[in-house]
């Protein structure tokens, strides 16, 4: 392993998850560094949103350890995983539809600061949010759009908001479920554009599909199959894998050999 558990932004020692006989996650030592740009890949059924779903505290593991910079938080549910900062989106995006972008992003700052729930009560109280929402909608490109309601947005700028959504949670470690996923081609540039914008000093794992996506992105990668880690490396060892090769033979990764 690279980073010990003391340094390592995300480490799970040990994960593993079975549904009967069947091992989903087995046995799973990873480590995120601090900072890191990070890409977890593998086939379908490899057991990535799985793993993803231990790592967040939606499903416990019947084995092994979760740290978010050393910290044990295996036995901590999801809400208390996001307020220290181990924030995730999802592959299929969960917007309020009908309100506005900047309302949405607002709302989940309300959230990180605990005041959600007065969110709609007539009140000067929440224009710091507001002012908040929109210096990060601008700083993402996405201040032109701000007033427009989800539903009129494209495809890929829902996607996008959902990122923006994501970071209002001040998170220390980003899990992108699949940003670029059902992303028409002729958008799929936004979405990178984004991900090169993210925080710095965010570690941020990427599970993505979209190799060509990944291979840009990503500075080091893990790949998962039937539920163990068969491969991880930087992206030019990961590319000449001769297993990895075999995996995504037909895919746009083996072009990237």
């Amino acid at each position: 392993m690279t980073h010990t558990l003391q340094t390592a932004a995300l480490h799970t020692g040990g994960l593993h998850k079975a549904w009967g006989a069947l091992v989903v996650v087995d046995n799973v030592f990873f480590d995120l560094a601090p900072g890191a740009r990070h890409a977890l890949i593998g086939p379908n059924g490899a057991g990535k949103t799985t793993f993803i779903n231990l790592v967040t505290g939606e499903l416990k593991p019947d084995q092994g350890e979760v740290r978010l910079y050393g910290e044990q938080i295996t036995g901590l549910p999801a809400n208390q995983r996001v307020k220290r900062g181990l924030v995730r989106t999802f592959q299929i995006n969960q917007l309020f539809m009908g309100l506005t972008v900047i309302d949405n992003v607002a709302m989940s700052i309300a959230e990180r600061e605990g005041s959600a729930w007065q969110m709609f009560k007539p009140s000067g109280t929440y224009r710091e949010h507001y002012e908040e929402a929109y210096a990060l909608l601008a700083q993402m490109q996405l201040g032109a759009i701000a007033a427009r309601a989800v539903r009129e947005l494209a495809y890929g700028q829902q996607r996008l908001l959902e990122i923006a959504i994501a970071l209002a949670l001040k998170p220390r470690v980003l899990l992108l479920d699949e940003p670029a996923a059902g992303v028409p081609v002729s958008e799929s540039a936004l979405v990178m554009e984004v991900l090169e914008r993210l925080p710095a000093e965010v570690a941020v794992l990427l599970i993505e599909h979209d190799m060509e996506l990944v291979f840009r992105f990503a500075t080091r990668i893990t790949v998962l199959e039937r539920g163990r880690v068969v491969c991880e490396g930087d992206p030019h060892d990961v590319a000449r894998d001769d297993h990895v090769r075999a995996i995504y033979f037909g895919e746009r990764g083996h072009a990237h050999a």
